[in-house]
């Protein structure tokens, strides 16, 4: 794999820290700015809409500028939305940090995904892939615990300054060993935006919405889920969200590897076996060892899809992709807000802090039934291609 790769990776590293360590952090950040744990959790909430709402508009004003400088104009805009944080004076002006910073997040990762799979040969599109979001997955395993620790320790403020240090290591590596890739001729924001009405690409971003959303319909609720359900200790999180992140870890590794073999069977196998999986946590919760094995399989499960997902969607828009990318990486913070809220819903119900892990298996078998269709359509209708202004465009046959 290219030395690139690794630059794309500790920009992932440094967007996947930053936007999960916050959630150790709130009640140091609430204390200082006399605000509620609710109120502070408007950070979380913020950064997700941020994401889902920066994905496109970033990609849209980027359509102009060759792919190597949007990404360090991205990570830019990273460094000072953490900065900013780091050193708000209040509790709005570090709203606004996260908020800056995560706008930077999905077009990151959508351009981040075509430039990583311009790098190497069609054949291995999923792993190069794959290896970037390795950064976003390791980040649940090194640095949100170790920002965690630093914030404990030498106070909140450091944690986002480090992270800010590490977008600028990002940058310089983006820099330096990301080569140019010019935008191809002929293509502008309306060629991105007609990829948007591709049925196979709405269909990837639905199962992107409702699979990935089904983990964190789980995931969301953790914590209670573990301390009162399965009778673990409150220090006993850390660990298992440990857990959870090497289980992301390994699932992004083999997703990469067998998305570039069998992409959809690799979907088919994935989606089915995470809404077992999620189905079976409602009862294995009640035992740490089973709850701990649970929680494993559940990253893994789940993270083996994004490789594919996110290859699905840059072969089914391969004429434009950047845009669809990059919505795509929204995609995925939508099913997260998606699935929380109605995990929330079945608790308020009186459900128990089990009943979430139901509502992600549907979430995740209606991800299946949509994979099966697409997998159908594709079958009864090959793709047409035609050139179009020098350049293979690959059009949906209706």
């Amino acid at each position: 794999m290219p030395l690139a790769l690794l630059a794309l990776a500790i920009g992932a590293f440094g967007i996947g820290t930053t936007e999960f360590v916050i959630m150790g952090l709130l009640p140091e950040v609430a204390g200082e700015y006399g605000v509620t744990i609710p109120t502070a959790g408007l950070l979380v909430t913020g950064y997700a809409l941020g994401v889902v709402l920066g994905a496109p508009l970033m990609t849209a004003l980027g359509t102009r500028i060759p792919r190597k400088r949007m990404l360090m104009l991205l990570m830019g805009l990273f460094v000072a939305g953490n900065v900013l944080s780091a050193l708000a004076p209040s509790f709005g002006v570090m709203l606004t940090g996260r908020v800056v910073a995560s706008l930077a997040h999905g077009a990151f990762f959508g351009i981040g995904s075509v430039v990583a799979a311009g790098l190497v040969a069609p054949e291995k599109k999923a792993g190069a892939i794959a290896m970037m979001f390795t950064g976003l997955t390791v980040a649940n395993v090194v640095g949100v615990p170790l920002g965690t620790f630093i914030g404990q320790n030498a106070g909140w403020r450091a944690t986002f300054l480090v992270v800010a240090g590490l977008g600028v290591l990002g940058l310089a590596g983006i820099a330096g060993l990301v080569p140019e890739q010019p935008r191809p001729e002929g293509v502008r924001l309306r060629h991105e935006l007609a990829a948007l009405r591709n049925t196979q690409v709405l269909l990837a971003m639905a199962m992107t919405v409702l699979g990935f959303g089904g983990v964190f319909a789980a995931i969301t609720y953790i914590t209670p889920m573990m301390t009162e359900t399965a009778g673990f200790a409150d220090s006993s999180v850390t660990w298992l969200l440990v857990l959870f992140g090497i289980g992301m870890v390994g699932g992004n590794l083999l997703g990469g590897r067998f998305a570039d073999r069998r992409l959809m069977p690799l979907l088919y196998v994935t989606l089915g076996a995470l809404a077992v999986v999620l189905a079976l946590f409602t009862f294995t919760a009640h035992h740490k060892i089973a709850a701990a094995v649970t929680i494993v399989l559940i990253g893994a499960l789940g993270f083996a899809t994004v490789p594919p997902l996110q290859k699905r969607v840059l072969d089914q828009a391969s004429a434009a992709p950047t845009l669809a990318s990059a919505v795509n990486i929204g995609a995925f913070n939508l099913g997260n807000a998606l699935s929380a809220w109605l995990g929330g819903i079945v608790i308020a119900a009186g459900f128990g802090y089990t009943a979430p892990n139901w509502v992600g298996a549907a979430l995740a078998g209606s991800a299946l039934v949509l994979a099966v269709v697409s997998g159908t359509l594709e079958r009864r209708t090959p793709p047409v291609t035609e050139r179009s202004g020098g350049d293979l465009v690959t059009l949906e046959k209706v």
